[in-house]
């Protein structure tokens, strides 16, 4: 699903201002605003079904895909890890890549 024209920044920042106001409890929706892939990651995570759908069709599939493969470690589950690859065509069933870990130490 692709958008039939991109959104301007100030048209994304207003789609994702309720979201990062009601998923990302934790900091401001203007601190989360400044990490705009971590409010759609968190979107993609916790989302009911139809935000995500509007994200969808606001911002397109590769917008969400590249934000899944930029995700960082704790940004999604494995059950989203996983559903988020299949139904966005990055992997094939059963080769989904690992989810980003932590790393400790060198």
């Amino acid at each position: 699903m692709e958008p039939l024209v991109s959104p301007t920044p100030e048209q994304e920042q207003a789609l994702l201002q309720p979201l990062a106001a009601r998923l990302i409890w934790w900091q401001s929706p203007q601190q989360s605003l400044g990490r705009p892939d971590r409010v759609i990651a968190q979107a993609m995570e916790l989302g009911e079904f139809d935000s995500v759908l509007h994200l969808r069709q606001v911002l397109g599939d590769r917008r969400l895909a590249a934000v899944l493969q930029r995700a960082q470690p704790g940004w999604f589950s494995p059950r989203s890890w996983i559903y988020w690859h299949l139904k966005l065509g990055l992997a094939p069933s059963g080769a989904v890549p690992p989810l980003p870990q932590r790393r400790f130490g060198p």
